[in-house]
């Protein structure tokens, strides 16, 4: 960990931006081709620049003129259009009072977002008479990592305290709370340098790194409890601290290893998606699960010995369990009469009404996702404080730039050679359902109908090298499904040459087409070699098939509270978006990682008490004595720091933090303690088959 710290130790790499469009999609190509040829395309930064006068005054256009004079000679910008010095009415509103200011950048999204960041530091504010703001794109990414870097260390500072209490109470010692802790700061520092270092390599996105704190004290809080738990069990029986250690090792250590290999699998699925932002997250989740088991098998074992006896000095809460202890009544405190065993023995005894009732109650949740709108969230993810959303609402409402429509290209052909080609083409675009008009170097077309373009436009719209085309639908949102789908529609109309259509409903139209080609292929991978390892773990069939339908249970049920209310806004208090960003059901990986991981908790030892002969109700009850309150505690830790994620104010990170901390308490309590023990009690003695083997 030392050696992990000093090399992470005052380097700071340049992170890329989170591209979620493939680099090789078309919408890609067909921006590069308008950037390059046709200074056209969508901007990267918008500048918005108020005047409390006219924009045309001689002070205000004076320094508007140098915005745009210092902007068109950065090298780093493609193209740059001002409403100055040409005073174009489409820049600029009715009462005078604003202007614009767009610009494209050259180069990729990082080298575009790096040089975005560095001319709002340097053009927005007070310019003279004009207050110069930004949004667009890369605007947006900015504002969204300056507040998520914000919202995590306040959700720390909050956060911080109240785990505390919690490791405190859970692990009845001082000593034995700072364990995870440590465990943690391994699996966090070693992370870190491992992707400072992979980030000099390749395309590596700041949420990989944001991503190894929660998830790396999150499995350390898991495997500790779990591993402390085996190791005071065998201390209470008579061992010593090193034999303990020992069994501790060889029956929850394996758990662990399996449960880490669990997770490494549902993360490993994401790295088939061609997404440079997934896999960004796939490579940060995977370094820090194997850095928590490793800091889990290796320095707590060695603690756990260093420390002996004082493992269970010191607890602050002693008092009050006293107090707990005393209250309870006669024969209520052994161990074989604990609540977890007794819930156990509830659900054993009633298998059949148990698990009707959760399994409907799941699908109840499951329900909302039924209405699912699959679209890309962008500046809506802003709060409504922060500038760059306020900048945004002004173009949207002042400059209609909320209608950014799809941009048909056609390399190669060139308007004046084959007007008539672009002039049929044209057409047949404007009679597709959803789009209002279609501009080009023949006219603006309608319904089919052409009527001409003034002569000053006509000549953006074709170069030697080929022609493009200005697609303005109805539907004023593209990162909607209407948007995307009339993307689709759009590639279906044959074209004079082969075509390239961009824009954002064209990213949002790639982005899709490569999650549905892409994902059964991903779950069959994720289901498979978790099927495997399970399969080996457990050495039974249905044991596996029964934990991977119950975890897509569980995280059909999280979907469809997370549809129901960010996206319909059925609570209180949360405003409905519309639509639910097309990666946030790819965070699941982390949620299905995390069910096995507590599948795996409560296996281990119903399976130690199986091989030991006792009978399935009574080991499933034991497992759950034994486990249940551990893989709760670990869900309560976890769903803490995930629910801090919602400070932040940003919409994704709201949604991945409450869906997170949803998946894992639902699969806690409904999951391992209701369908779990009622299912198991239902199977009976099939639980154990194996081929080759009698159960």
């Amino acid at each position: 960990m030392v050696c992990a710290a000093l090399a992470a130790l005052g380097v700071s790499t340049p992170l890329s931006p989170e591209n979620w469009t493939p680099s090789a999609a078309e919408s890609q190509r067909a921006d590069a081709f308008l950037t390059a040829h046709f200074a056209a395309g969508e901007p990267h930064l918008v500048l918005l620049a108020t005047a409390s006068g006219s924009v045309d005054a001689r002070p205000a256009a004076r320094v508007g003129r140098e915005l745009a004079d210092d902007l068109a000679a950065d090298p780093r910008v493609a193209w740059a259009q001002s409403y100055w010095p040409r005073r174009l009415p489409a820049l600029r509103t009715a009462d005078r009072h604003r202007a614009l200011v767009l610009v494209r950048f050259r180069g990729g999204e990082r080298a575009a977002r790096f040089a975005s960041d560095d001319v709002i530091a340097r053009h927005t504010g007070w310019l003279g008479p004009l207050h110069v703001s930004a949004a667009g794109r890369a605007a947006v990414l900015s504002e969204s990592d300056r507040l998520s870097e914000h919202g995590l260390h306040l959700a720390e500072a909050l956060a911080a305290p109240l785990i505390l209490v919690i490791l405190l109470w859970v692990f009845a010692s001082a000593v034995t709370a700072l364990l995870p802790v440590l465990v943690g700061a391994f699996a966090v520092v070693t992370t870190t340098a491992f992707l400072e270092l992979l980030a000099r390599a390749v395309p590596l996105s700041a949420l990989a790194f944001n991503i190894t704190t929660a998830l790396g004290f999150g499995l350390a809080v898991d495997y500790s409890l779990l591993l402390v738990s085996r190791y005071r069990e065998e201390v209470a029986a008579g061992s010593a601290p090193g034999p303990a250690v020992a069994v501790m090792l060889r029956t929850a250590g394996y758990a662990v290893g399996v449960s880490a290999a669990t997770v490494v699998a549902a993360l490993c699925a994401l790295l088939l998606f061609p997404l440079p932002l997934l896999r960004s997250l796939a490579c940060g989740g995977i370094a820090v699960v194997v850095a928590s088991a490793a800091g889990a098998l290796g320095i707590l074992p060695a603690l756990l010995v260093f420390f002996g006896s004082y493992v269970d000095r010191w607890d602050v809460f002693a008092r009050l369990r006293r107090r707990t202890d005393a209250a309870r009544p006669p024969g209520a405190r052994g161990e074989s009469e604990g609540a977890w065993s007794r819930l156990a023995g509830w659900t054993t005894g009633r298998p059949v009404m148990v698990a009707l009732g959760a399994l409907t109650f799941l699908f109840t949740l499951a329900a909302p996702s039924l209405q699912v709108r699959f679209g890309m969230y962008g500046e809506a993810t802003l709060p409504d404080s922060s500038q760059v959303a306020q900048t945004s609402h002004v173009l949207r409402d002042s400059f209609g730039m909320g209608e950014t429509g799809p941009s048909v290209v056609l390399p190669g052909l060139r308007a004046g050679d084959s007007a008539r080609d672009l002039d049929g083409y044209a057409r047949r675009l404007s009679l597709v359902p959803g789009v209002r008009r279609v501009d080009t170097a023949t006219g603006s077309y309608g319904q089919g109908r052409r009527e001409p373009l003034p002569e000053d436009r006509t000549g953006a719209f074709t170069t030697g090298r080929g022609a493009w085309l200005s697609v303005i639908p109805y539907t004023p949102e593209p990162l909607t499904p209407e948007g995307s789908r009339i993307v689709e529609r759009l590639r279906r109309v044959p074209a004079p040459v082969p075509s390239l259509v961009g824009g954002p409903a064209a990213q949002l139209a790639d982005t899709k087409r490569v999650l549905t080609e892409r994902l059964p292929f991903v779950a069959g991978f994720a289901t498979c070699a978790t099927f495997l390892l399970l399969l080996l773990y457990t050495r039974s069939v249905l044991v596996p098939v029964k934990a991977l339908l119950l975890n897509a249970l569980s995280l059909a049920a999280t979907f469809g509270i997370l549809v129901a209310v960010f996206q319909e806004g059925w609570l209180p208090g949360e405003s409905s978006a519309g639509i639910t960003d097309v990666l946030v059901p790819l965070m699941f990986a982390v949620a299905f990682g995390l069910s096995m991981d507590y599948e795996v908790f409560l296996l281990s030892r119903i399976l130690e008490e199986h091989r030991r002969g006792t009978p399935t109700p009574l080991a499933v009850a034991t497992g759950l004595q034994h486990t249940g309150r551990l893989f709760t505690s670990a869900a309560v830790v976890f769903a803490v720091v995930m629910a801090s994620l919602t400070l932040s104010g940003l919409l994704h990170l709201r949604v991945v933090g409450v869906g997170l901390a949803v998946a894992v308490l639902l699969d806690a309590t409904v999951v391992r303690g209701l369908l779990v023990p009622a299912v198991m009690q239902l199977a009976g003695r099939a639980n154990w088959w194996f081929p080759g083997s009698r159960a």
